[in-house]
């Protein structure tokens, strides 16, 4: 599939959920679970500072004992970040989110975040498109493909 990742982003919410990283753990929390969503974005400013996900806050924070109300996002988020750009092909993020073994990736273009890929994203985009081809090859072969 060498559709680019931008066509994914069209067909999602453009609403990016984010947080600054002296925010507090609670706080990133309380946001997540306000909107259902798995993590959140770290920007401080418009720069991209890492991701604060279910994983950080099950091995950063509840496994280390921290109090959410005391840790800032900044301590127990993930900094060493993949990210990808609108132009990547969505074969190449799901074969990143497989080998990095990652849940989300951040969109960048122009040092700016515009975006971000769940693998479920991914995953819906791909079960969609196979949907499609699968109809398209059932019409052909039972002659109702037109040509």
């Amino acid at each position: 599939m060498k559709t680019p990742i931008s066509a994914l982003l069209q067909a999602k919410s453009p609403v990016l959920h984010s947080i600054a990283p002296t925010a507090t753990v609670q706080e990133a929390v309380a946001l997540m679970n306000a909107h259902k969503i798995g993590c959140v974005v770290v920007l401080d400013g418009e720069k991209l500072a890492g991701i604060f996900t279910e994983r950080d806050l099950l091995t950063r924070v509840v496994a280390r004992g921290l109090d959410p109300r005391a840790s800032t996002v900044a301590a127990v988020m993930t900094a060493d970040l993949r990210t990808i750009t609108p132009d990547t092909p969505l074969d190449q993020a799901m074969t990143l989110i497989s080998e990095k073994r990652v849940r989300h990736l951040p969109v960048v273009e122009n040092d700016r975040v515009i975006g971000l890929v769940s693998i479920g994203d991914v995953n819906k985009w791909a079960v969609d498109h196979l949907r499609f081809e699968t109809e398209s090859l059932r019409s052909y072969v039972a002659g109702g493909y037109p040509g």
